[in-house]
């Protein structure tokens, strides 16, 4: 995956370095630090874009966020989209959850996918809850998914 800042900024370094190096210079400054990460995706035509964030929050003083963006010309169901959006959002986590504990910096998985039964996107919230919480991460689904439903859905 290729890293940039909201302001179209390369992330050069390796993911991992680059999110320590953040870390500590947040706390160097004083932040208490949560992270957040969440996927979303849009059907373009014949390809599906997606979009992982990692949300920086700082306690009461805003945040931040490293974003990749992909895209595939897979066709695929909502179901599947929902799944896909979710792994990616694991295998983010899953990389960074060593370092976090490390610096005790808590984490959160966040899945666009809404807990109302009215929407479509509810039919994959059984599995992607359980597959985010058998990981060992906190889970967030809509409406308290930011890092999913409204960062990652910018910037698509």
């Amino acid at each position: 995956m290729n890293w940039r800042r909201l302001n179209g900024q390369k992330i050069e370094a390796p993911l991992l370095e680059a999110v320590e190096e953040t870390i500590a210079r947040e706390i160097a400054e004083g932040y208490k630090l949560k992270v957040c990460i969440g996927t979303d995706s849009q059907v373009v035509g014949d390809e599906v874009h997606f979009a992982t964030v990692i949300v920086f929050l700082r306690e009461k003083r805003g945040g931040f966020m490293f974003i990749s963006n992909d895209k595939t010309k897979r066709e695929m169901s909502l179901r599947e989209r929902m799944i896909l959006e979710v792994g990616r959002s694991v295998e983010v986590a899953y990389s960074l959850c060593t370092l976090l504990d490390l610096y005790d910096v808590a984490l959160e998985v966040h899945a666009d996918i809404n807990t109302d039964p009215a929407f479509e996107s509810n039919t994959a919230l059984k599995e992607a809850m359980g597959y985010i919480l058998s990981m060992g991460f906190v889970f967030r689904a809509k409406p308290d998914a930011v890092a999913a439903s409204c960062c990652a859905d910018k910037v698509i």
